[in-house]
């Protein structure tokens, strides 16, 4: 008997464990969708004969739809399994890709963005608040940050793809390649959930029906003090780092002459600098604890940006790219820790909530800063949020050594 208890845990954790890697592979599509705009802006601005300011646009609009599609998809992992919503949400990205791919002008582009978004919302979130039900919390940051692998992997392809197709090809072929692989990681994560062990299934009813639980879900978990500090601290870095983000293949391009495939190439730097600290995070989380990695973190990004905005040369700006990725992994990993624990009796909302307050961040930060952009610069602009990150993370390190003081 206790032979077959033994292999049954065995099958269970190899399930699991296949499980979290097509979450991971499926999060790699989401990355990739969420960065190919970026350094498509300028093409994008010739073709449509628009401002970049416009073109951005087609960033924002993705990070929003992301954002407030989170209030629907965290209350339905709850309720029909989070595995099982991950994979018709992989399905509708397909789709959703396969329309941006035909679009015929910027506004049909935009409608693809918004559909983009908010297929997209269902997948990394959904994630992480499943392996917050099925990994123990001391070993869950270690296991989110490889799984954040795929994510990591997936925002420097964007960016290098589209770069490479923007100077070369056409910026419709990226679209074409995240239609298939989503479409592909939705049909194996489908038929994956079926084999899943009953406890992975974690399913809450709630109270009510329709928008009065959706409602009184993400309600309960504002109600907490700690998330409230936690969804405001992803906000402003969400707001920051890619309001900067976005415009770094295009500072790249405009300030040192470089290409758009090879402004892409060295934003892909930053992804690299996130698998630097995702292959080594056990060891980095045991060294550092999460007051001084989220210290350390947004010191680095402060410097590494503003490094990014003034370096004279070129080939500088490569170790600042790096440095910018590993310093904000190391920062958003740990607020990452925090948001699976946040609320663990309604972790889908939770997370979503986390998700979709970075995202509207994000969208926020893009939409500043694009808007600002021929006022005052992008060597300003990446300053500015440089900074911006240092205050923000020195604030929730503070708020993170004293967090008893909001339970």
């Amino acid at each position: 008997m206790s032979v077959n208890k033994s292999f049954d845990d065995t099958l269970s954790s190899q399930l699991i464990n296949r499980a979290i890697v097509a979450l991971s592979v499926a999060a790699f599509g989401s990355g990739m969708s969420m960065r190919v705009m970026d350094p498509m802006l300028v093409r994008l601005a010739s073709d449509f004969a628009i401002p970049i300011g416009m073109a951005s646009w087609s960033v924002t609009v993705f990070g929003v739809a992301y954002g407030f599609s989170q209030l629907l998809f965290g209350p339905l992992g709850d309720r029909y399994g989070k595995v099982k919503v991950v994979a018709f949400g992989s399905g509708a990205c397909s789709l959703a890709a396969l329309f941006c791919a035909c679009a015929q002008d910027f506004s049909w582009l935009l409608i693809g963005r918004v559909l983009g978004g908010a297929t997209a919302a269902s997948i990394i979130p959904l994630a992480m608040a499943w392996i917050g039900d099925v990994v123990a919390y001391e070993k869950r940051q270690a296991i989110l940050a490889k799984f954040l692998i795929g994510q990591i992997l997936g925002l420097s392809a964007g960016v290098l793809v589209g770069g490479f197709c923007a100077d070369f090809l056409n910026w419709r072929i990226p679209f074409f390649i995240i239609a298939i692989w989503f479409g592909l990681i939705g049909l194996y994560l489908g038929m994956h959930s079926k084999r899943l062990p009953d406890h992975t299934h974690v399913v809450q009813l709630g109270e009510g029906s329709g928008i009065a639980r959706l409602v009184g879900e993400f309600q309960k978990v504002l109600t907490i003090p700690w998330a409230r500090q936690v969804l405001l601290t992803v906000g402003l870095e969400g707001a920051a780092v890619f309001g900067a983000l976005a415009f770094v293949p295009a500072h790249l391009h405009t300030t040192h002459g470089l290409s758009l495939s090879s402004s892409g190439a060295l934003v892909m730097l930053f992804g690299l600098g996130g698998l630097g600290f995702a292959f080594q995070s056990r060891r980095w989380i045991g060294v550092f604890g999460e007051v001084r990695l989220i210290q350390t973190g947004a010191l680095i990004m402060c410097v590494s940006l503003i490094c990014l905005g003034w370096l004279p040369l070129w080939w500088l700006t490569m170790p600042a790219c790096f440095l910018f990725g590993l310093g904000f992994y190391m920062m958003h990993n740990t607020l990452q820790i925090n948001a699976t624990q946040m609320a663990p009796e309604r972790r889908g909302a939770a997370v979503a909530a986390f998700a979709s307050c970075f995202f509207l961040g994000q969208s926020s930060g893009v939409a500043i800063s694009g808007a600002t952009l021929t006022t005052v610069g992008t060597p300003l602009i990446l300053t500015f949020a440089g900074l911006m990150l240092l205050l923000v993370g020195l604030r929730f390190a503070i708020l993170r050594k004293h967090q008893s003081l909001f339970l």
